[in-house]
């Protein structure tokens, strides 16, 4: 029997999810990790355009999530930045979202992610609330019938073994999988596949952490509060510096502090690790790896660090290799896998 496997990433930035798998090929898709509640069906609502969102409904209210989100954006951008940020309706939202753009009326098992930080309190009660049936509007529902919750930068690790061809090599070696995400920096050591739980962990200083700190100091400068944080993170990843009051902003002026808060989170991983020269590989993954790969550097300049194409995905792939690879331990029988070998 061939199951069909999942697999879904709710960062606090951007929810990933994978789309559709064809052989060895994992498709891989993604929208912010935004969503914004009405009493009613925006669908319903008068001057209502048709935008790449759904809407689902929640608790009396509908949350509107998607890759056009922002077309349904109020000047209050809402943020779940905190630990609970797995029991709330956002994340079942946002987690929602990603199983109607699936388009599967059923999965047979469906993996989801946590910071390593969380993982021993929240994996239980993550993968009971994201097994059975879920509403995703109009009509229509989408069935779990299991679950499994890992580490985020496990999902990474997989992802670098299956990319590289060293998933026989790499269980005799050891890794250091770094994923500065948007509220956190997670790191996660790793002998073959097993994580070692005392020295990984995660620490709240990522991407929107340096966002935040450039808005303030682009503030300043021009004399009025400044929040456009999408605005400067398309700056930074395109090398364009944002317009402000129709002129360019040079936004290189503010480097020098997101370089700055990037040591920091490093520099809270370097009292977690030791023996740095035992690791064979240091792996450099997440939406944010642009912005700490050179704090990286500093801190490793004997090593070598090792990336992964489209490194946005990389956790969300290895969740879904490392699902398919699970799933016949799950329901007894040899599964269909697309890629062999993964944890």
């Amino acid at each position: 029997m061939d199951y069909v496997v999942r697999a879904v990433d709710v960062g606090f930035g951007n929810t990933k999810y994978v789309s559709n798998v064809a052989g060895s090929d994992i498709r891989c898709a993604s929208f912010p990790s935004v969503a914004y509640p009405t009493m009613r069906e925006p669908s319903g609502q008068p001057g209502y355009e048709r935008r790449k969102t759904v809407a689902i409904p929640i608790n009396g209210l509908f949350y509107e999530v998607g890759p056009e989100v922002e077309l349904a954006a109020d000047t209050f951008r809402a943020t779940q930045m905190h630990d609970r940020y797995t029991e709330t309706p956002e994340y079942l939202a946002l987690l929602r979202g990603a199983l109607a753009l699936m388009k599967q009326p059923a999965i047979d098992l469906l993996v989801v992610g946590l910071p390593v930080a969380a993982l021993t309190t929240k994996k239980t009660a993550l993968e009971k609330a994201v097994t059975g049936t879920h509403d995703i509007g109009s009509g229509k529902t989408v069935v779990v019938r299991k679950a499994l919750a890992i580490a985020q930068p496990q999902g990474a690790l997989v992802d670098f073994a299956v990319q590289h061809e060293k998933m026989a090599a790499i269980e005799r070696e050891q890794s250091l999988i770094l994923d500065p995400g948007s509220r956190t920096f997670d790191w996660l050591v790793a002998r073959g596949m097993r994580l070692v739980q005392n020295k990984s962990h995660s620490v709240n200083r990522g991407v929107f952490d340096i966002l935040q700190a450039i808005a303030a100091e682009i503030g300043h400068d021009i004399g009025t509060p400044y929040n456009d944080i999408e605005a400067i993170d398309l700056a930074l990843r395109t090398g364009k510096n944002p317009v402000i009051y129709q002129k360019p902003y040079d936004i290189s002026r503010a480097m020098p502090m997101a370089h700055s808060i990037a040591q920091q989170a490093v520099a809270s991983m370097m009292r977690w690790i030791d023996a740095s020269y035992s690791f064979q590989n240091i792996i450099l993954v997440g939406g944010g790896a642009y912005l700490f790969k050179k704090a990286v550097k500093e801190a490793f300049p004997k090593h070598r660090i090792l990336e992964v194409k489209d490194p946005l995905h990389a956790n969300v792939r290895g969740f879904q290799i490392a699902g398919m690879n699970h799933v016949d331990k799950l329901f007894g029988t040899t599964a269909a896998t697309a890629v062999q070998g993964a944890a």
